[in-house]
């Protein structure tokens, strides 16, 4: 089995019922990837750096990121910024997930190199 067909997709969303909805569209789908569900910004930052309740566990740089804008404690376009910014993470295709229709906010996340 080639790697590409094992990299997994992380999920960044702070509501129950869109994790379940996304959830349900790969099962849907048929996606086999390994996926992982956090709940806010903050929590992604320590995954994708092996840090807080990740810290010991093997890392591996997802393949995709799933990102929701709104989030309590950090929200999308901040940890989008940290990844972007990040030498080791910014390489990681980001996608937005949010119901804002919000021209500014489509346009700011395309500044900080959001895939879509």
């Amino acid at each position: 089995m080639s790697s590409k067909a094992t990299l997994s997709i992380v999920i960044a969303d702070d509501d129950a019922d869109d994790r379940m909805l996304v959830e349900d569209a790969f099962m849907e789908s048929r996606l086999a990837n390994p996926r992982v569900y956090v709940e806010d910004g903050e929590e992604l930052l320590a995954y994708l750096r092996g840090e807080g309740k990740f810290a010991g566990q093997p890392r591996r740089l997802p393949g995709l990121i799933l990102l929701d804008l709104n989030m309590p404690r950090m929200d999308g376009r901040t940890v989008l910024k940290h990844i972007k910014d990040d030498p080791e993470l910014r390489r990681i295709p980001v996608i937005v997930l949010t119901t804002s229709k919000a021209e500014e906010d489509i346009l700011r996340t395309y500044d900080l190199g959001v895939s879509s």
